[in-house]
């Protein structure tokens, strides 16, 4: 429904869609297939092309061709050279900034960006954002917490109106709660099985990661989102590198991946530290003292189990809190990821694809209203 002010309230009217123009109908479908295909453009504009024949999103005054020249001017593309010498194109930095822009508008709805917010603690004091708490004012509270508004009214209720005086004991101090910053880093798994059995995995993971980058960088600035991929190995990666993210050839070494994570939460200054896991399988490898990877994808494997287990209480004695978004309802999994839970004392959601989003969402805005010790 739409609705417009007037002198007795508000008229409600019928919502009309607001009308796309050809390049922005294209250029959402576009957005979809990049993601899918890993930036691969040559890969989205085929897939495009065939949704075309079947679907007719073009007509005869807009093109195909005709898309692709309004990405050039709009400086969504640029020219490169392929591997095999040819000139090709290849997405912008602009695109992946509209990439982590349209993943937030789909998994977290369309937030308006607000000013340099950070995490509220339970502890009230003298801080920086109001409480709507008030007391009465103590030696040492500074001026800007009085509250004019209040202790005009104390004043008017304690000595009259007639004459209008203000004292001390009239004054009210308005609470204020402290605010902290949050470092979160968002491991996603890049095993072989995030694309097996059917269903693409990897793609999802992606979005809520840019989703969740941008949110943090619109809505609390002060805070952190470092990203790492786990497989083999694990490696941090760039914000710009998300849309280009592959599954390869791995298995999932979990323990590299969580060493690496908290690797990265001991150089951040912050209190309050978390590390997001997003994951479809079990742990099945790990590096050796001597370099040499030791590898079991049947079923769980003690030794590695045992090292998961040890990593998670590790992280909680360094005050980590661990949650678990568990791509997987198989019940041997969910015991392993329950044991995992508690060592660490975190938490695990067991998920689909289509909740993940709103849960990492609902679990960050979550946290950040508290004080993680």
């Amino acid at each position: 429904m739409n609705y417009k002010a007037n002198k007795s309230g508000f008229v409600f009217t019928k919502h009309i869609p607001q009308d796309q123009s050809p390049f922005e109908k294209l250029f959402d479908v576009f957005q979809e297939l990049i993601t899918h295909t890993a930036g691969d453009f040559d890969e989205a504009m085929d897939w495009l092309q065939q949704l075309d024949e079947e679907y007719k999103l073009t007509t005869e005054d807009y093109t195909l061709e005709d898309f692709v020249e309004d990405l050039k001017k709009k400086g969504y593309l640029r020219e490169e050279v392929k591997p095999d010498g040819k000139n090709g194109l290849a997405i912008t930095e602009k695109t992946e900034r509209a990439l982590r822009k349209k993943a937030l508008e789909q998994i977290f709805g369309k937030l308006r960006k607000s000013g340099a917010g950070n995490h509220k603690t339970k502890f009230t004091g003298r801080g920086d954002e109001q409480a709507g708490e008030f007391r009465n004012y103590r030696f040492g509270d500074s001026l800007e917490q009085i509250s004019m508004t209040e202790s005009l009214k104390n004043a008017q209720i304690n000595h009259g109106i007639g004459e209008f005086t203000l004292s001390e004991n009239d004054l009210v101090v308005e609470e204020t709660m402290y605010k902290t910053q949050m470092s979160t880093v968002l491991m996603i798994d890049i095993s072989h099985s995030m694309i097996l059995y059917g269903e693409d995995r990897i793609t999802p993971a992606k979005k809520v990661a840019m989703a969740l980058s941008e949110f943090i960088a619109t809505r609390y600035p002060k805070d952190s989102l470092d990203i790492l991929v786990f497989g083999n190995d694990a490696w941090p990666i760039k914000l710009k590198d998300l849309p280009y993210l592959k599954v390869g050839p791995y298995h999932t070494n979990t323990v590299a991946g969580l060493q690496l994570a908290m690797d990265m939460l001991r150089r951040k200054k912050n209190t309050n530290k978390q590390i997001f896991m997003i994951t479809d399988g079990k742990p099945s490898c790990i590096q050796l003292p001597d370099g040499r990877y030791y590898k079991n994808s049947m079923g769980l494997d003690p030794y590695i189990v045992e090292k998961c287990y040890s990593m998670a209480a590790q992280a909680r004695k360094l005050h980590i809190p661990i949650t678990t978004f568990m791509i997987a309802e198989d019940p041997y999994l969910m015991q392993f990821v329950e044991h995992f839970t508690a060592a660490n004392k975190g938490k695990a959601f067991y998920t689909g694809l289509r909740g993940l989003g709103e849960m990492i969402f609902s679990d960050y805005e979550t946290n950040r209203t508290k004080r993680i010790r």
